[in-house]
């Protein structure tokens, strides 16, 4: 895995309405942020454009799509997301999407995020949505599917990373949403855990939205974020 500069490993979720706050929150911010999300909200409000315009300002962007389509729809796609200079992006973790997505990258330097189960399901949902056995099990299989498909990484959330860096190795990234600073409301998320806790347990990027962005001072929040980080890998 590459060398990780302190600031990349934490990820900004800029889950806002309109370009234009999107664009207040990171003229907010400043350089003390170098890595944002790009998720679906933002993405049909015009995000794209906006990712691009991320990208030439030396900004990192994560375009957090969820490709799932039949397999030449996510080579296709994959193979465009590969033209815009994205670093990271998301395909859904059936082994199937994942292979197509490899493919599509080909040698470019976009690296694919294997989505495992979202952070804002339980068992319950879980077995609402048809799936037997447990999200452990679930997340496993499909972090194993990843390593086997060529992905580059996992999103999984903090309470199985730990679990996950002895099945996907050292070379594959695990990025951990469900963040949440001590206090915080957890909101619709289910599976959380302080920066600390997620740091500790083997994530290399937290996501961050809400805490950061409906924040009174997101500057500062997002600073505290990046000294908590920089204090559990100093330990």
């Amino acid at each position: 895995m590459p060398f990780l500069d302190m600031r990349d490993r934490l990820i900004v979720g800029l889950d806002l309405p309109t370009v234009a706050e999107a664009e207040a929150m990171v003229t907010a911010l400043g350089d003390d942020v170098t890595f944002y999300k790009v998720g679906l909200q933002l993405h049909f409000a015009g995000g794209l454009d906006f990712a691009r315009r991320l990208r030439d300002r030396g900004k990192k962007v994560f375009l957090d799509v969820k490709l799932l389509d039949i397999d030449n729809t996510v080579a296709h796609a994959t193979e465009n997301i590969a033209k815009l200079g994205m670093t990271f992006c998301t395909i859904h973790g059936y082994p199937k999407a994942m292979r197509a997505a490899v493919s599509g990258k080909g040698m470019s330097d976009l690296r694919l995020l294997a989505v495992t189960v979202l952070t804002s399901m339980d068992e319950a949902d879980l077995a609402n949505a048809g799936y037997g056995g447990s999200i452990a099990e679930l997340v496993a299989r499909r972090a194993a599917d990843a390593r086997a498909a060529g992905m580059d990484g996992i999103v999984c959330s903090p309470e199985e990373a730990s679990a996950m860096r002895a099945i996907v190795g050292a070379g594959m990234t695990i990025v951990t949403p469900g963040i949440r600073p001590r206090g915080a409301a957890s909101g619709d998320q289910k599976r959380v855990a302080t920066p600390t806790d997620a740091i500790r347990a083997g994530a290399d990027h937290l996501v961050v939205g809400r805490p950061v962005i409906a924040a009174p001072n997101p500057r500062s929040v997002a600073k505290s974020i990046l000294a908590e980080i920089e204090l559990a890998l100093s330990r």
